[in-house]
């Protein structure tokens, strides 16, 4: 269990300032993240990666020359933000090239790729080499869907030794796709890990068992066994790797990398001793090792357990792995030809987060805006009180941070509401606003979904009007087709999705074809429609129980989701009838956070026309 902490919640942030401290002849901290406190003589392709906390060294600690320019990094085994890699990105920028490279997680592919998008969208040539190395996560004839765990190291190092000699980023991809395409890792555990303030571990494997194919956000295995002797388990470990040999690697005489890395709380000398007999269990299979590394590169907090990589080198491959790198964790030959980054005040005013004015808005959308914030805070307080339970459901197949980031997520966005009505601010800056707080707090896949579908409702409020009743109608249709679009799932993958699509379907069959006429019944009209498309929401939640998830963490672990409903869409329940209630009560439900008050609240109630209580 985790010991030493203030604040849970403050937990990363507080272990990244830390670091920095400590690193500085390597990283400095950045918002998002760390990148490098030096520069190399000439500008070269820049190496971002990242992921969750909870797995030093990475991603932090690797980061230095030879290796990463910078890592973004999200809360313990969430996806860094959007927001939190495009800074650590743009901190990196060197006008050659960014490539992104990060392990196959749903949270981490949406967030990276819409930074990249953004990126692209600025002029600055932005790929992504996703590291999926897990073979117990997906079938060879699916590798594409399978985890990255401890071979992001292999290739994290190849691209970050590319990049350093000078190639283009054309070239930094390619290599980086080739490590990938060779290098293999399977993961074993013989205990969970338990969050920073959390009671239990996300897991826990049965005494005398041992879990096959767990990944490193604290999923439970895929499968278990009896638990194995150290000889017994480097046979199991290195026999699945050898019954996958990449394509063009070969057997006989073939050279390989093998890294044995702890998971957390499994001593080196347990390490050597197992990497003992995975030695010459490879020598005896006609492999040579070259340059094998044991001791801890990717871990999952205080997990007990290992995992086991091997990286089929080739004639590209060695020189690149063999290359010299200096970081905080990972460090190998000399390297010269680098200077320490002397910051100007403009490059640490740009670093500071700056606060954005506020759009001038009218009375009648600054109203609509306070009863806006009162919802947000109700979901807030919602979701606070559903976390653990949301957690619960979510590691019994998955990683079991759900609660958590929904709860850091709601209650980012009810704060920055609250401060914004508290600034005059209206109807449309408070959502599109609110959005990007969930977004940037929530983290991972919940946070980036509901930063879409808030920003997607924002599109129906204008700071200068309110909307109409068609607006709200074709803005909730248009928010769930886009939802679809973006994370790609449907209606039986077992996500949000399948909430989603009933409740925008529901509420929207639920209006009638003209406007109402009168505020009473336009209220009367929005509650009924929302409690039928909560309704629907529900029902649908509860049917994910006997769905198999297709996609998403859950999506490895198979049958294991059977009999529990999907998190993503439990939640998207709840908050929908947390809306209902609010739109059905004549007052304002109890809330624990402090009500938004705008500072001419006195006119509030004037200013209430049937239009604006198109959503109150």
């Amino acid at each position: 269990m985790t010991r030493l902490f203030n604040d849970p919640h403050d937990f990363v942030a507080e272990m990244l300032r830390g670091f920095a401290a400590a690193s500085a002849r390597w990283v400095r901290a950045a918002p998002g993240g760390v990148v490098r406190s030096t520069r190399a003589a000439e500008p070269t392709v820049s190496l971002v990666i990242g992921g969750g906390s909870g797995h030093f060294p990475a991603f932090s600690g690797l980061v230095g020359p030879g290796l990463a320019h910078g890592a973004a990094m999200g809360n313990v085994f969430a996806s860094p933000s959007t927001q939190q890699i495009l800074s650590v990105a743009r901190a990196c920028q060197q006008g050659r090239g960014i490539l992104f490279s990060y392990g196959n997680y749903a949270g981490d592919v949406l967030n990276f790729d819409q930074a990249q998008a953004i990126l692209r969208r600025e002029g600055i040539d932005a790929r992504t080499v996703v590291v999926t190395d897990d073979i117990f996560s997906a079938a060879a004839t699916e590798a594409e869907n399978r985890r990255g765990i401890a071979g992001d190291l292999t290739v994290f190092k190849i691209a970050g030794a590319a990049a350093e000699a000078g190639a283009d980023l054309d070239e930094v991809e390619r290599l980086a796709r080739l490590a990938n395409d060779r290098t293999r890792s399977i993961g074993v555990a013989f205990s969970g890990c338990t969050l920073p303030g959390a009671a239990e571990p996300l897991f826990e494997v049965p005494p005398g068992r041992m879990a096959i194919g767990l990944g490193i956000h604290g999923e439970p295995g895929i499968d278990e066994i009896d638990m194995p002797t150290a000889g017994e388990l480097a046979e199991i470990l290195v026999a699945r790797l050898l019954h996958e040999v990449p394509d063009g690697a070969g057997r006989q005489s073939a050279r390989v990398v093998p890294i044995l890395n702890g998971l957390g709380t499994i001593k080196y000398e347990e390490l050597y001793l197992l990497y003992g007999h995975i030695d010459t269990l490879l020598s005896r299979a006609g492999l040579e090792v070259v340059s094998p590394e044991v001791g801890e590169f990717c871990t999952s907090f205080d997990m007990a357990g290992l995992s086991l990589t091997l990286l089929w080198l080739d004639d590209e491959l060695e020189p690149l792995w063999s290359a010299p790198c200096d970081t905080a964790a990972f460090r190998r030959g000399s390297i010269s030809g680098h200077s320490a980054v002397e910051l100007s005040a403009a490059d640490e005013d740009s670093a500071r987060t700056t606060a954005e004015a506020i759009p001038s808005a009218t009375p009648e959308s600054r109203a609509l805006a306070a009863r806006i914030a009162e919802a947000v805070c109700l979901i807030a307080d919602t979701l606070d009180d559903a976390a653990d339970e949301l957690g619960r459901i979510d590691q019994i197949a998955g990683d079991g941070d759900h609660g958590i980031g929904m709860q850091r997520g709601s209650e980012a966005a009810a704060r920055t509401a609250r401060s914004l009505i508290a600034d005059g601010a209206g109807a449309g800056t408070v959502l599109m606003r609110a959005a990007a707080a969930w977004s940037d707090a929530g983290g991972g896949t919940s946070g980036v979904i509901w930063g879409r579908i808030i920003s997607g409702l924002a599109t129906a409020c204008e700071d200068s009007s309110v909307p109409r009743l068609h607006d709200v109608a074709e803005t909730v249709a248009q928010v769930s087709t886009a939802v679809r679009e973006f994370g790609g799932a449907e209606v039986g993958d077992k996500t949000l999705v399948d909430a989603l699509v009933p409740f925008a379907d529901a509420f929207t069959s639920s209006l009638p074809g003209t406007e109402a006429t009168d505020s009473g019944s336009l209220r009367r009209t929005l509650a009924a429609a929302t409690r039928e498309g909560a309704r629907a929401a529900g029902t649908a939640a509860e049917a994910t129980a006997d769905i198999v998830a297709k996609k998403g963490r859950s999506r490895s672990h198979g049958a294991k989701s059977l009999g529990t409903p999907d998190p993503g869409a439990v939640s998207l329940a709840l908050i929908a009838r947390t809306l209902a209630d609010f739109l059905t009560e004549t007052s304002p439900p109890h809330s624990s956070h402090p009500q938004p008050q705008h500072p001419n609240d006195g006119a509030r109630t004037a200013v209430l026309t049937s239009q604006e209580k198109t959503l109150s």
